[in-house]
């Protein structure tokens, strides 16, 4: 079990800073090539370029990260403050025999947001590239991985008294909450991943982490945040004899209940909208089985129309994988590779299991659910399975929509047709021709930002969508239009203004003032 000490914590944390143990620095130390290899798994390349140095950054990578033991010396070298021996009481290492052999891993992850740059430590348990692969523990506490950025670049950036991560892990969504919030609780069912947060929250220099133990709302009956953030213990897992049920990624229920029971009790624990304030804000990833022809974004709405509290929903499905694909990534993900009995007998296990509610796909995506006054205005579920430009730093784009949805809520069409509009910077335009024909068969505009749609406009849109500038109402800007194109103006209009709001709410255009 990790030991956060706060003052080995503090001593680790000045020896990482004035050893100059970054993200950019370890790149530089091995190289792109070995960084790559890195990527798929793979630590010789990166061994082989650090073998002739022994500096404190390629004695901390060896260690920490690439999980080789080291010398005693060196490592008290590296470490002067916290010592091997204090990377021991940490739970960090163990000692013995002039060596220094790691019992977990600690890594630079640098982060960017509305507020600027910086660099996090976190510390977690030894994964398949430190361990030399195999089967993972069940109680095995995962590190910073894709997920868990791709949740942390979702937060809104906007201010939070409280928040809640729930099922925090290794503890990144709660120290990325603490980039905007007073206060974070952080749960887990996990007593060793609650360890691990606490040490990282010391180890980054926050001592206003609260941790409790317990199951999904559990450890917070009768409480309301501000905001709820988690990427939950989602993934689908048969419930059957041999299928190891690892606790940072499965719930313990069956199918896609873990996310449904999430969007049930959620509400309930959402700040309710106060005077001039909207309520609490929910984000979550999950994954969803499409059931016997019924697709899994259809049955999140009904999840979310089934809540006791009001919802506003937006929920984005990024990917869907069959069923075999499915059992084949998680599979791997636990250590065990194609080929074996081992695994043969797991993938008959998910498939079997996935047959049994005649599941023919799954899907995974983000979830944002905000509670309601009244009657929902917001009800939005879509996919999004393009490549996103910003992915992994959507949340002030997300904020951005949000506010425009509020604001295009409260205005009938007269109040849009009198609002100033500018096109949004990141907005392009291309044009396509047949060869020999002078007026275009597509006309799409592209977004550099946000969730980088794109959207085939017919020539009055187009010519609109050009004309915000800021100076003219949209009304008279349709007008204007209209007798251009030689079109009826009531018409130009009906047709326009919805299409103006969805791409107020997309990011296209943005409100003047």
């Amino acid at each position: 079990m990790p030991h956060a000490d706060p003052a080995l914590c503090s001593a680790l944390a000045a020896d990482l800073a004035a050893a100059g143990f970054r993200s950019d620095a370890l790149r530089d130390a091995w190289g792109a090539e070995a960084d790559a290899a890195i990527g798929r798994g793979l630590r010789v390349p990166a061994l082989r370029t650090l073998a002739a140095r022994t500096d404190p950054v390629a004695t901390l990578a060896r260690l920490l990260v690439l999980g080789v033991p080291q010398p005693r010396d060196a490592v008290d070298a590296a470490l002067p403050r916290t010592g091997a021996d204090g990377l021991a009481t940490l739970g960090l290492a163990e000692t013995g025999g002039g060596e220094v052999q790691p019992r977990a891993i600690v890594r630079p992850q640098s982060y960017l947001d509305t507020e600027g740059t910086g660099e996090w430590w976190f510390a977690s348990d030894l994964d398949e590239l430190a361990a030399g692969g195999g089967p993972l523990a069940e109680d095995h506490v995962l590190g910073v991985g894709g997920a868990s950025l791709t949740l942390a670049g979702l937060h809104l950036p906007t201010p939070a008294r409280r928040v809640l991560d729930l099922g925090t892990g290794c503890g990144i969504q709660a120290l990325r909450a603490r980039r905007y919030a007073n206060a974070v609780v952080a749960t887990d069912l996990s007593e060793r991943a609650l360890g691990f947060a606490r040490l990282n929250a010391l180890l980054n220099r926050d001592e206003r982490i609260e941790t409790r133990l317990g199951s999904l709302f559990e450890p917070v009956t009768g409480e309301t945040f501000d905001r709820i953030v988690s990427n939950p213990p989602f993934v689908i897992t048969p419930r059957a004899t041999g299928v190891p049920g690892y606790e940072y990624r499965d719930g313990g229920l069956v199918g896609d209940a873990l996310v449904e029971r999430l969007v049930a009790d959620v509400g309930a624990h959402l700040a309710p909208p106060g005077a001039g304030s909207h309520g609490g804000v929910a984000q979550f990833l999950g994954n969803w089985e499409s059931r016997d022809g019924v697709p899994g974004l259809d049955r999140i709405r009904a999840w979310v129309a089934a809540s006791p509290v009001p919802l506003d929903a937006w929920v984005v499905e990024r990917e869907e994988l069959d069923p075999v694909s499915y059992a084949e990534m998680w599979i791997r993900d636990g250590g065990t590779a194609p080929g074996s009995e081992r695994h043969d007998a797991l993938l008959s296990a998910w498939l079997d299991d996935f047959g049994a509610r005649g599941v023919t796909a799954i899907g995974f995506g983000y979830v944002l659910l905000r509670r309601a006054e009244g009657r929902p205005t917001l009800d939005r579920f879509e996919r999004v399975t393009h490549p996103i430009p910003s992915e992994g730093g959507l949340g002030a784009h997300l904020a951005q929509a949000l506010e425009a949805h509020d604001r295009l809520a409260r205005m009938d069409d007269e109040a849009l047709a009198a609002a100033t509009l500018r096109t949004a910077a990141d907005v392009t335009e291309a044009r396509h021709h047949l060869p020999g024909v002078g007026d275009p068969q597509v006309i799409e505009l592209r977004q550099g930002a946000g969730f980088g749609r794109a959207v085939q406009a017919d020539p009055g849109l187009a010519a609109l969508v050009g004309a915000c500038d800021g100076d003219l109402p949209v009304g008279p800007l349709v007008a204007a239009i209209a007798d251009l194109l030689e079109v009826d103006r009531a018409a130009l209009r009906h047709e326009l203004l919805p299409r103006v709001r969805e791409l107020l709410f997309t990011g296209f255009l943005r409100f003047a003032a």
